[in-house]
């Protein structure tokens, strides 16, 4: 069905059609939701370039893919997108990717922004002072960060993980628990999500006045062969850990095999918390031994983080607070124990 035969099947003209569904707010959404009803009873899809000529907007998200030769797959990163996508479907929007070094970032942000096929875009992987920020602020397109940037005000619209609390509360429950001794696998040391990990770890050792020494710690890509290594090396110490935190399920997956191999029983004589990003195809209570968790999705921040978009994009509805930091929720299962005697 084109336009004008859903115009005659409504008794609407086409260009209140062409409003209701681009979200314009002159339309009431009585009739706005009318016309989205026959436009997927009918199959009805608008030309994306005439939509494009009637609107002057693109229907598109745009994201920066960092990429170098020795990357790994990131099954994050992955995630994320998978609920970005899922709702950018809802509303017939697209995705623009340009890969970059991640080197030349602001660069090709600014050449996405310029070639007017984006309405606006999110920063991932936000870093220390990250200049980016800055950059995007001046851009007159609207941008979400997914996360925040350590060491410079929050002057900017974002979503976050309270990754700082959530380290916190599991490394107080390992300290509850009698341990004193403590490992941190963590995600590379640039980022902030692992910046504000390792903080709230820290502070919640030195509430008990314990430490935790440089060569108990590990900031590394979080892949599972990482999370082997990282484990191996910390059981090798002359006081090894009792208790470890994990940066992510994939990096205790690692971590778990070293364990393992090294003839330890998890939630006995080592206790583990990892954090969980609720991807589909590694969940945490089905390690041999369930796994004890701060957990927040990454798909919902996918989700949300689309919704915003589109919302600034449309202009349609309120807009939505500028900051938002979601609480991680401590889920308690058999890999934390008691501290060995």
């Amino acid at each position: 069905m084109n336009l004008k035969q859903l115009s005659q099947l409504l008794g609407l003209s086409q260009t209140t059609i062409s409003r209701a569904i681009n979200g314009y707010p002159e339309v009431s959404e009585e009739t706005r939701q009318r016309v989205l009803k026959a436009a997927k009873e009918t199959g009805y899809r608008p030309n994306r370039a005439a939509q494009r000529l009637a609107t002057g907007k693109a229907g598109s998200i745009g994201l920066v893919m960092p990429i170098e030769p020795n990357d790994n797959s990131d099954i994050h990163f992955a995630e994320f997108q998978r609920g970005l996508a899922e709702e950018a479907l809802k509303h017939d929007f697209h995705f623009v990717i340009m890969p970059a070094h991640p080197h030349d970032e602001e660069q090709a942000i600014r050449w996405l922004v310029a070639s007017g096929s984006v309405d606006a875009y999110y920063l991932a992987y936000l870093r220390e002072k990250d200049p980016r920020i800055a950059m995007a602020k001046s851009l007159p397109v609207p941008f979400i960060a997914h996360g925040r940037s350590f060491g410079l005000e929050t002057d900017y619209p974002f979503l976050d993980v309270d990754n700082e609390g959530a380290f916190r509360d599991a490394a107080r429950l390992l300290v509850q628990l009698g341990h004193r001794r403590f490992g941190l696998l963590n995600g590379p040391e640039e980022f902030d999500f692992a910046i504000r990990r390792k903080l709230g770890t820290l502070s919640a050792l030195g509430e008990k006045g314990i430490t935790l020494a440089p060569s108990a710690m590990r900031h590394t890509a979080m892949t599972d062969e990482a999370g082997f290594r990282g484990m191996s090396e910390l059981l090798e110490l002359p006081e090894r850990p009792t208790a470890v935190l994990c940066a992510s399920t994939v990096l205790a997956l690692g971590a778990v095999r070293a364990i393992n191999r090294a003839g330890l029983k998890l939630g006995e004589d080592i206790s583990l918390i990892a954090h969980d990003d609720v991807l589909p195809l590694l969940k945490p209570e089905n390690f041999t031994v369930p796994l004890t968790t701060t957990r927040s999705s990454l798909r919902a921040a996918g989700i949300r983080i689309a919704q915003r978009l589109i919302a600034a994009i449309m202009k349609s509805e309120p807009q939505p607070a500028q900051h938002e930091l979601w609480t991680a929720d401590l889920v308690i299962r058999a890999s934390t124990g008691p501290a060995p005697q």
